[in-house]
């Protein structure tokens, strides 16, 4: 006759807890046990207690248990335990910033299984091995590793490993420029987790890999979706698959017992803060740092850093101030949130010399497209607000260049370009540029950004005197700006709506010269006064003269004093 599971050994009930991916009945039984042992717990015991004490946040107990784990293999001989075991104090030591000691565990790993037939503990070694050839920018050895790591996951027949090999090999050729190709295998591994054919730690991994690169790489529709099916999968309690995403998650798990949470959420505050939900996102960076593991306080970083962009954009520029400060204690550079911040205090130089410093200190451009990307938007951004057109247009011209196809970057380096040849007073160009850039904006569903756009278009459209079509623009930025909470932009948005007509149908820049010839300004000395060329001096000369019916400078003059425009 079966015992009834309640009155079962504890450890026989923490194994079936273990089973279920139930980690905090599984760390208390264990604990339990441990502290007072009618039989000593096995390297097998010991190797369930460290998961379950990571699951349940005892990061410290975790890996005092993963030694224990370690010692126990190796007074029983087990070259295969041992090995696996050290992988993963390599692994949680890494995590907790203490790289001499990782560095120790992962030799120590490779000298357990050197010489052992090819195992699946050998896949971690590979994996190790692919990820630390990427960022030495060996393309050829990450892609071996990564091949290597798919061969055994095969032989072993392990879905979990598999999907993270088939994630490594995503991540090499992405770090190769090899995008469609990487996107392919990154698919692959997701279908297996959306799928719940993987254990909870791997699923946990693959969502924070996966929508980690989705963002580097700017792909923003793949980093949408996979971050709301992480946050569904995340979720307490977990009862099966989230309403609506097919995501199967493990049953069994109670709230609060999952460590990827505070991770998950930080990767959504992004997502939040491209899709406009400012205020959605900001409750979830507060929740995020309150969540996140102590090995993972990168992402409670980027937590604070994406809330001090929202608070920047809704002209809270002291609480900005604050969150930048904090995302820079946990070792995140704040820029270009920081520099934009200056900006808006009116310490433009100041904006300049950050956003230049983090350019120069960003690596590989590969493997952090959508940071460089933003970077280089926002150096755009600052060198027009000093009037360095020319450093504005490298700026611009790089950003085109990092762009190619990806439709995030592609809306990035059509508004900065499209800006670029406002200022050059190219309006053609620049209509046209800017455009577009709002059409990739609108598709992306990114609206403070496509709002931005259009407040470019408005000044456009009124150097080439349509003013309908201007107001149009400044109506529809003022509404997004308005609903967004984004306070200084819908106050400059109305300002520029009800400012006066010009007179005569003189266009914005028209104007600007017309001011500067009834001063008695010189050609030469307009165009240095408004960064133009001669040239583009006589030509707007001449369309005044047109458009108000006059034939010489004196008579534009005298029709300038008229109409108060001096």
């Amino acid at each position: 006759m079966a015992v009834p599971v309640e009155q079962a050994p504890a450890v026989e009930r923490a194994r079936s807890a273990a089973a279920r991916e139930s980690w905090a009945e599984a760390y208390v039984l264990l604990r339990e046990a441990d502290r007072h042992p009618t039989h000593a717990l096995t390297a097998e015991d010991l190797d369930v207690l460290s998961d379950a004490a990571w699951w349940s946040g005892h990061v410290d107990e975790s890996v005092a248990a993963r030694l224990r784990t370690h010692a126990a293999y190796v007074a029983a001989h087990d070259r295969r335990g041992a090995g696996l075991a050290a992988w993963w104090l390599h692994y949680e030591y890494a995590g907790l910033g203490r790289p001499a000691a990782a560095a120790g565990w992962l030799h120590r790993a490779r000298h357990h299984l050197e010489g052992l037939p090819p195992g699946p503990e050998h896949c971690f070694l590979a994996w190790t091995d692919a990820e630390e050839a990427t960022a030495r920018g060996d393309h050829a050895a990450a892609l071996a590793a990564a091949g290597r790591m798919t061969r055994l996951a095969l032989r072993a027949e392990s879905p979990d490993l598999l999907a993270l090999a088939r994630q490594a090999t995503a991540a090499a050729l992405l770090a190769q420029g090899r995008r469609t190709e990487a996107l392919t295998h990154l698919d692959e591994a997701m279908c297996a987790v959306t799928a719940g054919e993987l254990s909870g730690m791997f699923t946990g991994f693959l969502y924070c890999l996966a929508i980690t690169q989705c963002m580097e790489s700017a792909d923003f529709a793949r980093a949408v979706e996979w971050t709301n099916a992480a946050m569904e999968w995340c979720a307490p309690p977990w009862t099966g698959a989230g309403p609506g995403d097919g995501v199967a998650a493990p049953i069994g798990v109670p709230s609060g017992e999952n460590p990827f949470r505070g991770v998950c959420r930080a990767h959504r505050v992004e997502v939040l803060d491209l899709l406009g939900a400012w205020a959605l996102a900001e409750a979830e960076a507060r929740q995020a740092c309150r969540e996140v593991p102590v090995d993972c306080l990168e992402s409670a970083a980027a937590a604070y850093y994406a809330a001090g962009d929202v608070q920047r954009r809704q002209g809270r520029l002291e609480e900005a101030a604050v969150s930048y400060a904090h995302a820079h204690e946990l070792g995140r550079i704040p820029q270009p949130g920081l520099a934009l911040l200056r900006l808006a205090q009116g310490r433009a130089e100041a904006a300049v010399a950050g956003v230049d410093l983090a350019l120069a200190c960003q690596g590989d451009a590969r493997h952090d497209l959508l940071g460089r990307a933003r970077l280089l938007a926002a150096r755009t951004e600052v060198a027009l607000a000093v009037r360095d057109v020319p450093g504005a247009a490298g700026a611009a011209a790089e950003l085109e260049v990092l762009a190619g196809d990806v439709p995030l970057l592609r809306a990035m380096a059509d508004a900065a370009r499209g800006a670029v040849a406002l200022a050059e007073a190219r309006p053609e160009p620049a209509l046209r540029l800017l455009r577009r850039a709002l059409a990739g904006w609108l598709e992306l569903r990114v609206p403070y950004e496509a709002a931005q756009v259009r407040m470019l278009l408005a000044a456009a459209d009124r150097t080439v005197g349509d003013e309908e079509a201007a107001r149009l623009e400044l109506g529809a930025a003022r509404a997004v700006f308005e609903r967004l909470g984004a306070g200084p932009d819908a106050r400059r948005a109305g300002a520029l709506l009800t400012r006066r007509r010009l007179p005569g149908g003189l266009t914005a820049r028209e104007a600007e010269v017309l001011r500067l010839v009834a001063s008695g300004g010189t050609n030469k000395e307009i165009a240095r006064a408004l960064v133009i060329s001669e040239h583009t001096v006589g030509r707007h000369l001449n369309n005044i003269f047109a458009k108000l019916g006059v034939n010489s400078r004196a008579a534009a003059t005298a029709y300038a004093y008229a109409h108060n425009l001096p």
